[in-house]
């Protein structure tokens, strides 16, 4: 059987937890932040456990899991 392909886009954007997990990090900081407000930006700094429904899309994604 042959090996399936992982999304070059999903590795760089996602982390998966020892526990399964799904980490990503948030949007709407990259520009533009002069308009934005300075709770919203410090909201939006690191990363965030994603809601289960949306996780399983990415591991489909990365159907080995990340090796790094």
């Amino acid at each position: 059987m042959s090996k399936l392909k992982t999304k070059s886009s999903a590795k760089k954007r996602f982390k998966i937890t020892a526990t399964g997990k799904v980490l990503a990090s948030a949007g709407f900081k990259r520009h533009n932040l002069a308009c934005k407000r300075p709770k919203m930006k410090r909201q939006h700094r690191g990363t965030f456990v994603m809601k289960e429904q949306d996780a399983l899309t990415v591991k489909q994604w990365l159907p080995y899991g990340l090796d790094r």
